[in-house]
């Protein structure tokens, strides 16, 4: 019973290792956001921690080799653990603030104390795989066999630890839950090796469960997030879900929310936002344009249909192939967004694979699936608009959304240069009162004279209202094509880090008004 309660002590130990790793992501993402920053911080203090655990586990190990020191070593790892959520909740809520009103040092202040709080647990866990090697050693000439066996059981129970929270728990009980679905199997193994070993220690750390089941009762009550107008929020396996009212006007945010993802009030048609001018898309082409100039198009990152409800209210029904990668955000999109058009096919899938397996040609492509403050790389290289150039009809035109700062405009300019590797004309359009320009490219020549033309034409002739108000904000925002020689490919395309440049240099500016 010993060696098998020992080795299932290591593997539980595993498990509930990455699983903490992997879904403190997730407790900061839903906060500070999912970008490189903050995995790299995540990943690097996690191995510190680790680190630490390792050396002084193999000590302690020395020291007290004793099954009672190991199983208490696992009780307190465990408890230490479910704590993480719970203490972290009132420094998330001030850091949720600080994120919306981009205060940088309250975030950078909630953003180190909370991954502090992982040093203890992480360390204590660290402290397992040593520990159980030296209680399960009996002789040196087992040494070799001893250790292979405690560190393979611990990396099957890492597997199954990468796996478990993101595929299942978080989904279907929420990140802080997640911690508790974790820890407690560590301690109750924790517990049973305690009993066979030492019962009066047993019966002195059963205040262990009680104190942080009834915590958790007192502190898990509510929403992970308090935002103004919040009318609703889930989690999914890939994002925090929230959607937000004011004003009449419904938003989705995703992860930290500072990006609004869809916008929806009922008979609302202009957003005066990035949506709208992905309306400009098929007028960059030679006049005359026909009463409908789209057959079709396809958009690579639905979010809850802003695009795709545009697109219908102005041209009618016609066929519109939407990807988007969560299925939360599809129903989010359906329940609260009104996202119910029957012209609208819904595919659940990630955009470059499904715009990839599509057989249908198209007017328009439109992309606009930031995971902010990121566009996924695969959606910015030479090969992906490759891919969408493959998939567009002679007169068709790419949209897409890219960020900037005032003064910094290097990922536009590097997305058009990758553009124009392929395409044959780009265009620029700043979104007033934003962070974002609107880049598009035609598989024609195209220009600023075709553009001025049809809107002319649209507006003696009394188009829709809508058209002809988002032709003009288009022409007027429309700024210089850049000329540069950058090119993003699969092999190399690091927009990560171009990103994370321009985002702590725009943070640090203390430039912020006009998010405000």
């Amino acid at each position: 019973m010993q060696p098998r309660l020992l080795l299932l002590a290591v593997f539980v130990a595993g498990l509930v290792t990455l699983g903490v790793e992997l879904t403190a992501s997730r407790l900061l993402g839903n906060v500070f956001g999912t970008s490189n920053l903050v995995w790299a911080n995540i990943i690097g203090l996690i191995l510190v921690y680790l680190t630490a655990g390792y050396f002084i586990g193999g000590r302690w190990a020395d020291r007290s080799p004793r099954p009672s020191t190991f199983y208490a070593l696992l009780t307190w790892a465990s408890f230490t653990s479910g704590l993480v959520p719970l203490v972290a909740r009132p420094v998330l809520g001030l850091a949720a603030q600080a994120v919306e009103h981009l205060d940088a040092a309250v975030m950078l202040g909630s953003f180190a104390s909370v991954l502090v709080l992982f040093s203890l647990p992480v360390t204590l866990l660290g402290c397992v795989s040593p520990f159980a090697i030296r209680i399960a050693l009996k002789e040196t000439g087992e040494a070799g066999r001893t250790s292979g066996r405690m560190y393979a059981v611990s990396t099957m129970g890492s597997i199954l630890g990468t796996f478990l929270p993101v595929l299942w728990l978080i989904p279907a009980i929420g990140t802080a839950r997640t911690f508790l679905a974790l820890c407690l199997p560590l301690m109750a193994v924790g517990f049973v090796g305690l009993w066979m070993n030492d019962r009066a220690r047993f019966l002195r750390l059963l205040w262990m469960p009680l104190l942080l089941l009834g915590l958790s009762w007192v502190a898990l009550q509510g929403g992970i997030k308090s935002t103004a107008g919040q009318i609703f929020e889930t989690e999914s396996a890939y994002n925090y879900i929230q959607v937000v009212e004011r004003d009449g006007v419904r938003s989705l945010l995703l992860n930290e929310g500072q990006g609004i993802h869809s916008v929806y009030a009922p008979g609302m048609r202009a957003t005066f936002g990035t949506w709208d001018f992905f309306l400009s898309a098929p007028y960059w082409n030679a006049p005359p344009t026909p009463p409908v100039p789209v057959a079709r198009i396809g958009i690579v990152g639905l979010a809850a249909g802003t695009i795709a409800k545009q697109y219908t209210s102005v041209f009618g029904e016609i066929p519109i192939d939407g990807w988007e990668i969560d299925p939360e955000i599809v129903d989010v999109g359906r329940r609260y967004f009104e996202m119910v058009e029957p012209n609208v096919n819904v595919i659940v899938a990630d955009g470059r694979w499904g715009l990839a397996h599509s057989e249908a040609l198209y007017d328009v492509i439109g992309v606009d699936a930031y995971r902010l403050p990121y566009i996924p790389w695969q959606l910015t290289t030479q090969e992906f608009f490759q891919e969408v150039r493959a998939h567009l009809s002679p007169r068709g035109v790419l949209v897409i959304n890219v960020g900037r700062t005032p003064d910094d405009r290097r990922i536009v300019e590097a997305m058009a240069g990758t553009l124009q590797s392929v395409f044959a004309a780009v265009h620029v359009v700043d979104v007033p009162a934003s962070l974002n320009s609107i880049l598009y490219a035609s598989v024609s020549k195209t220009g600023r004279a075709y553009l001025e033309e049809n809107y002319q034409l649209l507006a003696s002739q009394g188009a829709d209202p809508l058209l002809i108000d988002v032709l003009g904000r288009t022409l007027a925002n429309l700024q210089p094509t850049p000329v540069v020689s950058t090119v993003f490919t699969d092999d190399k395309a690091p927009i990560e880090q171009l990103t994370n440049s321009i985002a702590l240099r725009f943070i640090f500016s203390g430039d912020l008004n006009i998010l405000r």
